[in-house]
Formats: structure tokens, C-alpha cells, sequence
């Protein structure tokens, strides 16, 4: 392990490389500089790529880091299993997992931020360079406490509705719906947040119009849950991953367990 002092003198060797200060110094702190900062995302890339030699070393292709980015329902809903899968197939794989909206995590993939992510398949056509791979299906949801005994559209046009956010991928789907059965309706509030969304329901604030994941499943013995019977209200969830990041061998292995757990999770559904 580097000691502060040799840490420093090893950026002061790389200030005087480059000919510019990249930390700006002031006591005992430092801060980086607008150069220092203009050239972090290659720096990002250069460490990735020195990490990334023991990967293409290893013939089993079992080792090495693996940025992956997953909306909320994937956290809660496919991941867990399969990152048990993973630690027992491949205990050596890394997998750094982030957190985020579908539109988000998309951006950070074209950045290079993320090496793959499970995302609401795009409402727009992708980059050839990247590939995408169908995981399942989620209905769109009607949801209203248990002690609601209005039909659906009485529901939305009577109650507060408790809006799935107009500018996430999946609250788009649920505003079709909306204009298409011609429904005005209350907004109490506008989020994104599935799980504050049910819980918002299970308290009696309004109903919702939400997709249908597997963590909905545990407010099921206060609210209730109605699908939309039409696959154009259904929103995809898709793995999207770069072509040519040179981590092949490790997203297949990732794709294959998130392939196999999608196939129970629709066993399950």
C-alpha cells in the first residue's frame, strides 16, 4: 500500500509528464483541477483496461469486473438470484452493481460508464454497437387498496392517482394508456419510485398505474392488483451491453444466469 507522501509524489511526477497541476493544493487537503478533470474519464478507462489483463489471462474467463446498471425491479426481482448463481460459477467475477432510471443507465452505457445494463427496452432504435437481449415481460398494473370497490376507470377519474414518473421509460406506457381510454385524472403527485408508489396505494392516498414486478407481490394483502389485458400497455426489460468492450467471455456468463433466472421468472408469472 502507497503512503500518502509517495502518492503524492507520484502525481507531482505525472503533473510534470503532462506539464499541467492537476491537484490544486491548500494544508493538508487537495482538490482537482479543471485539467485533472478533463481527462479523469480516460484515466477511468486506463485503470479498466490494466484490471481487465488478469481477465483476458485467465482462460476460463471467469475472472475480472463487471459494471452492470439495473432499474429497481431488477434489483429486487432478478438480480438477487443471480448474483448467488454467479459468486458459486464464478467466484472471481466482480460485479459492481449501480442503481438507476432506464434513461440514466443508458446514457452512462454510451459513456462507457457501464458495461451492460437491465433496462425498459428504449422507445427509440440503438446504436448497431450495442447488443440487446430480451429477459421478460411486465404487464401494466392497475392498483387500489383492498377497500376500494370502484371499477378501474371510476378509480382513476374519482381518486387521487398517484403518477408513475412521465419521463421514466415505463411512466410513459401508463400516460397511454391513460390518453388512449380518453381518462382525465387527479394527480395528487408525480415520482419515480415503484415501491413509494405501493406503498403510497397501501395507505389509502389513491391508485396507480404501474408495471406489475415481482416485489409488488408483498402488498398484495392490502391493495389489489389488475392487470392491463393488452400487450402495447406491457413494457420489456432488456439486457444492453457494448459489442466490443473486451469483457465478451463475462457478459455472456452474466447473460446466460440472467437468461436461465428471466425463465423461472416467467414460469413464475
Amino acid at each position: 500500500m502507497l503512503t500518502p507522501a509517495a502518492v503524492s509524489q507520484r502525481v507531482k511526477s505525472l503533473e510534470n509528464q503532462l506539464g499541467y497541476v492537476l491537484l490544486n493544493r491548500e494544508g493538508h487537503s487537495a482538490k482537482p483541477t479543471e485539467a485533472c478533470l478533463r481527462i479523469v474519464p480516460r484515466l477511468t478507462h486506463l485503470v479498466d483496461e490494466s484490471l481487465a489483463l488478469k481477465s483476458d489471462l485467465d482462460e476460463s474467463g471467469m475472472s475480472g469486473t463487471l459494471r452492470v446498471g439495473a432499474i429497481s425491479t431488477a434489483l429486487t426481482g432478478i438480480l438477487p438470484s443471480v448474483i448467488d448463481e454467479l459468486s458459486t460459477m464464478a467466484p472471481n467475477m466482480n460485479i459492481k452493481i449501480q442503481p438507476g432510471t432506464s434513461s440514466s443507465l443508458y446514457n452512462e452505457l454510451l459513456d462507457k460508464v457501464l458495461d451492460a445494463i437491465i433496462v425498459v427496452d428504449p422507445p427509440f432504435e440503438c446504436p448497431k454497437y450495442l447488443k440487446i437481449e430480451p429477459l421478460y415481460t411486465e404487464w401494466l398494473g392497475f392498483i387500489g387498496h383492498k377497500t376500494n370497490s370502484l371499477d378501474i376507470t371510476e378509480s382513476l377519474i374519482q381518486l387521487p392517482y398517484i403518477k408513475y414518473d412521465s419521463l421514466a421509460w415505463g411512466g410513459a406506457i401508463a400516460d397511454s394508456f391513460l390518453l388512449e381510454n380518453s381518462i382525465t385524472v387527479r394527480t395528487l403527485c408525480e415520482l419515480d419510485g415503484l415501491e413509494a408508489i405501493a406503498m403510497m396505494v397501501k395507505n389509502k392516498m389513491g391508485v396507480s398505474l404501474t408495471p406489475i414486478w415481482k416485489g409488488l407481490e408483498v402488498f398484495s394483502n392490502d391493495i389489489n392488483i389488475v392487470p392491463i389485458d393488452n400487450t402495447r400497455f406491457a413494457r420489456q426489460v432488456k439486457l444492453i451491453s457494448h459489442r466490443q468492450v473486451g469483457k465478451d467471455r463475462l457478459l455472456k456468463i452474466l447473460s446466460q444466469s440472467l437468461q436461465s433466472a428471466a425463465g423461472r421468472y416467467r414460469a413464475k408469472s
